[in-house]
């Protein structure tokens, strides 16, 4: 992976982290290059409550909050933001909002690789949301101060479009501590854990490569119209 100055990495849900960029997040992190995790949310609409069920949605929202600090802890994270937005609702906010505040996280942490959903490619209505506002907050700024954005896809079809990935992390060093990140979302994840574990370490090839590989697209962000 290539060094970093600072990354930024944005999702909207507890948890989202965890498959798709935890090994790649503790990569950066072992390797002395700070990293901001602004979640938007806290998942509060998530259709789990354990299982079997421990909670109740009303008192959702704060387990998952303690989840998402935990699994912080687990990628070695020391700059987590919780924006405070409502699950399910991204779309909705009004014209703007998001983008400024991601512009603002950028203009505070000045990072060189922000990391995302690939708009149009992400499945969950918050994630395309969330990965439109960054493309906009980030092609309204001059070329020059653009950071790189790594976008995750993974909707059906979505290479016929797009193509593959254009980056593939190894995080085969860091795989148990993804392990321990998806155990840190218990309430939405636990369950299924133990089979994908005991697969990992007997060697199968599926597991393997779903614990060890991260995959991106290098979004082709386009030059500012504003002056």
């Amino acid at each position: 992976m290539k060094k970093q100055k600072h990354v930024l990495v944005i999702f909207p849900h507890p948890d989202d982290e965890a498959f798709g960029v935890s090994g790649t997040i503790a990569h950066y992190v072992q390797n002395d290059v700070p990293v901001t995790y602004a979640c938007l949310t806290l998942g509060e609409m998530g259709r789990n409550l354990g299982n079997p069920p421990f909670t109740t949605r009303e008192a959702l929202p704060d387990i998952r909050k303690q989840e998402l600090q935990q699994a912080a802890i687990e990628m070695g994270i020391n700059d987590l933001r919780m924006l405070g937005y409502r699950d399910k609702t991204i779309e909705f906010e009004a014209p703007g909002k998001l983008k400024n505040e991601i512009l603002a996280l950028i203009d505070e942490l000045q990072p060189s690789l922000v990391i995302s959903f690939y708009p149009g490619y992400a499945v969950h209505p918050d994630h395309d949301a969330t990965g439109e506002a960054v493309v906009t907050a980030l092609e309204s700024l001059p070329v020059e101060n653009q950071p790189v954005f790594h976008a995750i896809a993974f909707s059906n079809g979505h290479e016929a479009e797009i193509g593959v990935a254009d980056v593939v992390n190894d995080v085969s060093p860091y795989a148990q501590i993804k392990l321990d990140t998806l155990r840190a979302h218990a309430s939405q994840l636990a369950w299924t854990l133990p089979s994908l574990e005991k697969a990992y370490h007997e060697g199968n090839a599926e597991a393997v490569t779903r614990l060890t590989n991260e995959h991106f697209w290098t979004y082709p962000l386009k030059a500012s119209t504003t002056n």
